[in-house]
């Protein structure tokens, strides 16, 4: 793709997630997301031919540097150090980055999330890794699900009240979230 190219489709990922951030993705609208990239409307569907795919493209980059920051350095650590590491790096990138944030939130909630991460052979780390911390019997035997949920519910929580609120969350507080996602694991 020529820069010229790669410029529009960079503008047009990046208006739209302003718009989903601010509006959710039924108030975004494909002429309001090409406006404010500054392109015309029939400018989007050359690079994606519906809303639904311009979110799913947008939602893979973003879960990518998700997943490209959680496990970049793992290497020899123990279950407990790594869950530490991965959580809290998934906690400050949602903490810095709330537009993001609020978009996998939306789509992970949405109708456009059907588990395709387990289904299209895309590696999702994070559940990769607890099901092997199950298998390794350092966490709980009980389905994904609800092992996700007592992962990520804590982080949510305080990710949407940074997000929404502007509530300032230190060092000491992300320690405090991790420590009792794991607590609530541990077996």
């Amino acid at each position: 793709m020529s820069s010229k190219k790669e410029e529009k489709r960079s503008a047009l990922l990046h208006a739209a997630l302003e718009l989903f951030s601010e509006n959710g993705f039924n108030g975004a609208s494909t002429a309001l997301i090409a406006k404010r990239a500054g392109v015309a409307t029939g400018t989007l569907f050359v690079y994606f031919k519906t809303k639904e795919e311009l979110i799913r493209e947008l939602f893979r980059e973003v879960r990518g540097q998700i997943h490209g920051i959680a496990f970049d350095s793992a290497g020899d650590m123990s279950i407990r150090e790594e869950f530490f590491q991965a959580l809290s790096r998934i906690l400050r990138y949602f903490l810095a980055n709330p537009q993001e944030f609020k978009l996998v939130e939306q789509y992970y909630f949405s109708p456009l999330y059907s588990g395709e991460c387990c289904t299209t052979g895309e590696n999702d780390n994070f559940r990769n890794f607890l099901i092997h911390a199950r298998k390794e019997k350092a966490i709980k035997d009980v389905p994904l699900l609800v092992l996700e949920s007592i992962a990520f519910g804590p982080v949510i929580s305080i990710a949407k009240e940074h997000a929404s609120r502007g509530t300032v969350v230190d060092d000491a507080m992300i320690e405090q979230i991790v420590r009792a996602c794991w607590d609530g694991l541990k077996r």
